[in-house]
């Protein structure tokens, strides 16, 4: 039973540890769960958790060979869809 919990706690992590993981700031991958374009998470509860392997999922999709390949455009992308969209917009930034 004990190994279980232990398998079953080293799976999911918190934002911070999560963050920590991808060398990114907690505000980033809160920023990708609101925007969209980070890695898949799950609401237990009132906590947000991580699934390890999701993380490296997301990590493996990023992968690029060059700055020609289409993933490395579309990773560039990720986090700016909201920024593009305001500033592509007519109505004024500052609401």
């Amino acid at each position: 039973m004990r190994d279980r919990l232990a398998e079953t706690s080293a799976r999911f992590v918190k934002t911070h540890d999560a963050a920590r993981l991808l060398d990114l700031s907690p505000r980033t991958l809160e920023k990708y769960r609101s925007h969209g374009g980070g890695p898949t998470f799950r609401k237990l509860g009132g906590r947000v958790v991580y699934a390890i392997e999701d993380l490296y999922a997301w990590v493996d999709q990023a992968a690029c060979r060059s700055t020609s390949d289409r993933r490395y455009m579309k990773a560039r992308a990720v986090g700016r869809r909201e920024t593009e969209q305001r500033i592509t917009s007519d109505e004024p930034l500052d609401r």
